[in-house]
């Protein structure tokens, strides 16, 4: 596990995080929903001030609420990166539950999901050096907010939805972890390492 040095400036957080959308999730297709809002420029990107799981969690609420009274015309999904807090993949893991848990009790659940992604990811029952752990691997952990109305939409319009990750996994294999790895590297070398 990577200890995480001081983040860098906000605009290059979030250049990091394209790099890695571009490179990885749209040019492997990765998630084949993910071209049409990020080329149409409908996707947010918020990074997170949050130390604590508990501001976290209060400032995932505030991007729901945010979806919730913005067309998905202007804005179709939020990328919540946050640098500040849980860096270790298991906490991370771990909040995940709170975040389901939250959707459920505060009313959002079949309106929006989170999606997980972090540097550390690692499915049960995968070694860590897997190259299919890539899927979900990122430069910093992020809550990717999804609406579920246009996730529907986009799933109605693509044959067998339920064997894309496991196309995924043999494109990354093909690809194989260290390739994968040098994609990442690359991303989290652009722009100064510090504010």
């Amino acid at each position: 596990m990577r200890a995480m040095k001081k983040p860098a400036r906000e605009e290059t957080i979030v250049a990091r995080t394209r790099c890695w959308i571009e490179r990885v999730v749209i040019e492997f297709n990765l998630c084949p929903f993910a071209r049409k809002p990020y080329e149409s420029g409908l996707v947010r990107y918020v990074v997170s001030p949050a130390d604590r799981a508990e501001a976290l969690l209060a400032e995932l609420m505030r991007e729901l609420e945010f979806l919730r009274a913005t067309d998905a015309g202007e804005v179709e999904t939020t990328v919540l990166i946050h640098p500040y807090v849980l860096a270790d993949f298991f906490d991370y893991n771990d909040f995940l539950g709170t975040v389901d848990d939250m959707l459920y009790q505060e009313g959002y659940e079949g309106e929006f999901q989170v999606a997980s992604l972090h540097p550390d990811y690692q499915f049960a029952g995968v070694s860590a050096d897997a190259a299919e752990n890539y899927t979900n691997r990122s430069p910093y952990p992020v809550l990717h907010v999804l609406r579920e109305d246009g996730l529907a939409q986009a799933i109605a319009g693509y044959a067998r939805p339920d064997k894309i990750p496991e196309r995924n996994i043999r494109t990354l294999e093909k690809m194989g972890a260290e390739r994968m790895r040098e994609l990442l590297r690359a991303c989290r070398k652009i722009g100064p390492d510090e504010a």
